[in-house]
């Protein structure tokens, strides 16, 4: 029997196979085959969506991470630093001949 090669999932194929599952309409051997996902993968993929299902609805769902302020002023500061260097040595070089 020859073995098959490891498969990575997206996240969207997981969820509606989830979906498919806790639909209740077909045995977890039927979704199996349709999907060519062995029943236990389907299992857990079932479990994961029941056990974070709450976040979803829960505090601070649809809004994004806050940034880290400090972190993206450093990185303004060095891209700044980055540009004033690579002007300079344009100039020096006669590369960069007209000023932005």
């Amino acid at each position: 029997m020859k073995r098959r090669p490891r498969r990575n999932h997206t996240p969207a194929f997981k969820a509606k196979v989830a979906i498919a599952a806790i639909k209740g309409d077909r045995t977890l051997a039927q979704l199996a085959e349709q999907f060519d996902v062995h029943p236990n993968q389907i299992t857990i993929w079932k479990a994961q969506l029941e056990g974070g299902a709450a976040d979803v609805f829960g505090p601070g769902a649809g809004r994004a991470a806050e940034p880290d302020v400090k972190v993206l002023h450093a990185k303004i500061g060095e891209l700044t630093l980055e540009n004033d260097f690579l002007e300079g040595a344009l100039n020096k070089a006669g590369l960069l001949s007209a000023k932005r």
